[in-house]
């Protein structure tokens, strides 16, 4: 299907009142098989599938196959969920973590009718995820059991640290092969990072790993990103985020998940070292505390497992709790508003799905269709991603553009996407551009009628906590 220029404006919006993922006892549609349970997220997909009028002659009827405009038949697709991480350090649940498995039972009930060739299921969670802990939680069999023959589910990462902060990183387990699973990418000067690169040593960062093995995949003139193959094999992309707000980039849904495609953590620019009065963006400001616990970082990070690497992590936290509760919170991530690095590594990820090829180049044109199912029902607030508070939304929405999506989605949360880099800078006019229309052509349609912009928070949406670095600096102005 060749997609319409109008369709990549085009936000599709389901809602879900109970603001749950409960199966609807009783409730039946003829498309779908017998044995396979409907759920307010199954239900909410279906209405905005008919709403776009795919496959509309046969809607009702046990024929209606709605994604085969879209998936064409025997097509190699890969399912992008977000699965960050096997628990919430909030304490406050699962549910506001990682995307709901009734959504990839949802769009399981209608690709299959498609007839897809191989069909993959995968992410690159942190470096810390415990995969089968994760896997245990989701209970894909009992969720994609009818499918599950199908399905090759995988881990994208090319090491794993569960031994978190103190783990050698050098001895960490190896899941896949760097040569056969992953395509190295090198965007080079037309990387969005080139800008922000302006010396050898351009101290970018990325908490827990080794500072010069950043140097040698992000200097000037060379930015590296390390792909999952099955991602660029793809002929359709499914991109399954969880919506919630995000420590580092303000918010995370439909353009914070790609990073889950890159495979090895040393690959992604997170922050640049130092205060924003030094040069950096890590934390606000200057300090001299905190700057000396990045070194103390920087040293720990550089070495093996062990007793130094543990003081060293120790000293580091406690110097940096030196500068009060607020600020300490703030922390030595680049968790606050002024982080200009991660929206970059987020656009770069952007591109290279989009208009990547199999040779580790860009093409001049889009080589895959990349749709966002985003959850929205049960949204995360406060320090997400991965210590989020539950945030009842109610929402699924359906886009071509994770562009046009995240917009949207922010308006929903009661935030300003003006205010919020990730989101104001992807419209911006680079090689390989994500898109060719400005935000306020964006278009929003809850059940198939068009909503104005300026009414989507009154009509759908719920004010947002923050996260803490973000707070006074993101939230959308009330008349």
């Amino acid at each position: 299907m060749t997609l319409s220029s109008d369709l990549f404006r085009q936000v599709w919006l389901a809602r879900i009142p109970t603001m749950d993922y409960r199966v609807l006892e009783g409730v039946t549609f003829p498309e779908i098989p017998s044995g396979v349970p409907v759920t307010t997220t199954l239900a909410a997909f279906r209405s905005i599938l008919a709403d776009m009028g795919l496959d509309r002659d046969r809607f009702g009827t046990p024929q209606w196959n709605p994604l085969s405009p879209l998936v064409p038949a025997g097509s190699s697709v890969v399912i992008k969920p977000n699965w960050v991480l096997h628990t919430n350090f909030s304490g406050e649940g699962m549910d506001c973590v990682v995307t709901h498995p009734s959504l990839l039972a949802a769009l399981c009930a209608y690709l299959f009718k498609a007839e897809p060739g191989k069909v993959v299921l995968g992410d690159a969670p942190v470096q810390g995820c415990d995969f089968p802990v994760l896997m245990e939680w989701l209970d894909l069999e009992r969720w994609i059991g009818p499918w599950a023959e199908r399905i090759s589910v995988r881990d994208f990462r090319l090491v794993t640290l569960p031994g978190g902060h103190f783990v050698d990183a050098k001895a960490a387990s190896a899941t896949r092969d760097p040569e056969r699973d992953y395509l190295l990418f090198d965007l080079a000067g037309k990387s969005v990072l080139e800008p922000i690169t302006d010396r050898e040593e351009t101290p970018f960062r990325v908490t827990m790993y080794d500072p010069d093995a950043m140097k040698r995949t992000h200097r000037p003139g060379r930015h590296q990103f390390l792909v999952a193959r099955e991602m660029i094999e793809a002929d359709v992309v499914f991109n399954l985020p969880k919506l919630k707000t995000h420590k580092k980039s303000g918010v995370t849904g439909a353009l914070k998940n790609l990073i889950g495609i890159n495979g090895h953590k040393e690959y992604l620019p997170h922050h640049r070292k130092g205060g924003a009065g030094r040069g950096g963006d890590c934390y606000p400001g200057g300090s001299m505390a905190k700057s000396l616990a990045e070194d103390l970082l920087d040293r720990a990070n550089r070495l093996g497992a062990g007793p130094a690497k543990r003081a060293l992590f120790v000293a580091a936290y406690v110097l940096n709790r030196l500068e009060g509760r607020r600020k300490a919170r703030i922390g030595l991530e680049g968790s606050w508003h002024g982080n200009d690095t991660i929206w970059r590594t987020c656009m770069d990820l952007q591109r290279i799905l989009h208009y990547g090829k199999v040779d580790g180049t860009l093409a001049e044109t889009r080589q895959r269709s990349v749709w966002s199912l985003t959850d929205a029902i049960l949204a995360g607030q406060g320090e997400g991603p991965l210590a989020p508070s539950p945030r009842p939304l109610g929402l699924l929405t359906l886009a071509a553009s994770p562009v046009a999506a995240e917009w949207v989605h922010t308006l929903a949360m009661g935030l300003d996407p003006e205010r919020i880099p990730i989101v104001r800078e992807a419209f911006g006019q680079w090689p390989w551009p994500l898109v060719d229309f400005a935000p306020g052509e964006v278009e929003a349609l809850l059940e198939g009628v068009r909503l104005p912009l300026e009414e989507i928070f009154d009509r759908v949406g719920a004010d947002f906590v923050p996260p803490l670095g973000w707070q006074g600096h993101c939230e959308r102005a009330r008349v």
